[in-house]
C-alpha cells in the first residue's frame, strides 16, 4: 500500500522514522466546549470527530498503531446526560467503522472492562475484532472503561488463578509473561504518549506500558488537535535521545 508523504515544509518530521505505536490522552473537550458557551456533550462530539481525522490521518502516514484514551473507568462520575452523550458516540463510531474497516484497512480493539457497556455495544466490540483477524492493517486500541491500575490488578489476578489451577509456575514470572496478560497482550509498548489541553499528568494511562515512552504535553484542546498538532509531537519524540537507561 502506498503510504501518503506531507511535503516536507509542514513540519521538521522524518516520515521515514515515524515511531511504531503512538498513544493520546483525549483530553479537553469539556473546557472547548465551556468556552463556546456549549453543553458538555458537543465538546465529546467535537472531539470524536478529532479522533476520526487524526486515526485517518495516523492510517496514511503509515502508524503502525494509535491507542486512544476515550472513557476512563473514573468517568462513570460524570453527570449521567455526559456519560449517556459518550456512549452514543461510541455506538455512532463502532457502527459506522464496522462499515468501512475492511476499505480503509484499520483495525480496532478495545482495551478495558467492557462489561458494563450495554450489550448491543458488547456485541458491537466484539465485531470489530472479530472483523480485525481477517486482514493486516493499522490497528486502534480505543481505551474505554479502562484505567492502569485496574489492568495491572486484573492481570495479576488472571496470572495468580492460572498459579492455583496448576498452568504457571510464580517462580517462572518475567516482565514478558506479564504482559501477556494485560489488555495490550501481543501490542507493542507505545513509543510516545501524548497529553493535550494544558495537563501534566499521565492520568492512570498505560502505566506498564508507557514505562519508557516519551511524553508530550501540548497546551491545545483535543478538538483543536489537528494533523499540524500531531507534526509537533512526532517532531519533538525525533529530536529526542532514546537510550532506555542506558548511556
Amino acid at each position: 500500500m502506498a503510504i501518503f508523504r506531507p511535503k516536507a515544509e509542514q513540519a521538521q518530521v522524518d516520515f521515514n522514522n515515524l515511531p511504531r505505536h503512538v498513544a493520546i490522552i483525549m483530553d479537553g473537550n469539556g473546557r472547548w466546549a465551556r468556552r463556546r458557551g456549549l453543553p458538555r456533550t458537543a465538546g465529546h462530539a467535537a472531539g470524536a470527530e478529532t479522533f476520526r481525522t487524526i486515526a485517518t490521518y495516523c492510517q496514511k502516514i503509515g502508524l503502525e498503531y494509535l491507542t486512544v484514551y476515550a472513557f476512563s473507568t473514573e468517568n462513570w462520575k460524570r453527570p449521567l446526560e455526559e456519560v449517556s452523550a459518550i456512549i452514543g458516540l461510541l455506538k455512532k463510531y463502532l457502527l459506522e467503522s464496522i462499515e468501512k474497516m475492511e476499505r480503509d484497512k484499520i483495525r480496532l480493539h478495545f482495551f478495558g472492562n467492557l462489561d458494563a457497556l450495554p450489550a448491543e455495544l458488547r456485541e458491537l466490540t466484539q465485531r470489530t475484532d472479530d472483523i480485525s483477524t481477517h486482514y493486516e492493517g493499522m490497528q486502534v486500541n480505543v481505551c474505554f472503561n479502562y484505567g492502569g491500575r485496574d489492568e495491572i490488578v486484573r492481570a495479576a489476578q488472571a496470572f495468580a488463578a492460572d498459579c492455583a489451577a496448576g498452568k504457571k509456575d510464580p517462580a517462572q514470572l518475567t516482565e514478558e509473561v506479564f504482559s501477556g496478560y494485560l489488555y495490550s497482550a501481543g501490542v507493542p509498548d507505545p513509543d510516545l504518549v501524548i497529553r493535550p489541553s494544558g495537563e501534566i499528568r499521565i492520568s492512570n494511562f498505560l502505566l506498564w506500558q508507557s514505562a519508557y515512552a516519551e511524553y508530550y504535553y501540548t497546551d491545545v484542546l483535543w478538538p483543536d488537535f489537528n494533523k499540524e498538532e500531531l507534526h509537533k509531537a512526532l517532531a519533538a519524540y525525533q529530536s529526542r535521545s532514546r537510550r532506555y537507561g542506558g548511556v
